[in-house]
């Protein structure tokens, strides 16, 4: 249950940056880097991290201004199921005691769950930026830390990492309800001839 947390917080750290979180497994991994990461262990260290940590100041500078939010928002449409996977079957390997290594199945659904935990916490993000038109900037630094801390958390405290990421979970749903509810009730007064009902 323990590894499953650990898995999930790094999961939603995945479903808020891309590059950020593959770089502190890398960084807190220092001595293995990313060999016991999905895909990144077949690619050479080095471009690994250059790209990575290009990347993540494009992540932090750029998230900073609405053209590059906008910008981010596509590519981590696009990445984050990804990352949310690579990131929880990354954790979930290394969390396990060796000897209990788990089964192969197991760790691809942890793989499909961070993947999807990933993807519905950044579609929830990018329905609020194009409701907001724009994410604030203490949003953004709040996303920031908060990505960083549940990769520490998924290694240094994988229960409570486990509870912030279904926590995010929890607010991503009435989130998204809210978000919903908000874009029904535009709806009449946006598009006037669209709900006008028929007299007859």
């Amino acid at each position: 249950m323990i590894e499953l947390l650990a898995a999930l917080s790094a999961s939603a750290a995945g479903g808020m940056r891309i590059a950020l979180p593959l770089l502190l497994i890398g960084l807190l991994e220092s001595d293995k880097l990313w060999s016991r990461v999905p895909l990144l262990s077949r690619i050479s260290p080095p471009v690994v991290l250059g790209v990575l940590v290009s990347w993540s100041l494009f992540e932090l500078f750029a998230s900073k201004k609405f053209l590059g939010q906008r910008v981010l928002q596509i590519v981590q449409l696009l990445f984050s199921p990804i990352v949310g996977a690579i990131m929880g079957m990354a954790i979930a390997e290394a969390t396990f005691a060796q000897p209990n290594a788990p089964p192969p199945v197991f760790v691809w659904i942890i793989g499909l769950v961070g993947g999807l935990l990933a993807l519905v916490l950044q579609l929830v993000q990018a329905g609020w930026f194009y409701r907001l038109r724009g994410l604030p900037l203490s949003v953004i630094l709040a996303q920031d830390i908060l990505c960083i801390s549940l990769v520490l958390f998924a290694f240094d405290a994988p229960t409570q990492g486990g509870l912030i990421a279904l926590i995010l979970l929890w607010l991503a749903i009435r989130s998204s309800k809210e978000w919903y509810n908000w874009y029904v009730k535009q709806g009449p007064a946006k598009n006037p001839r669209r709900y006008k009902r028929n007299p007859d």
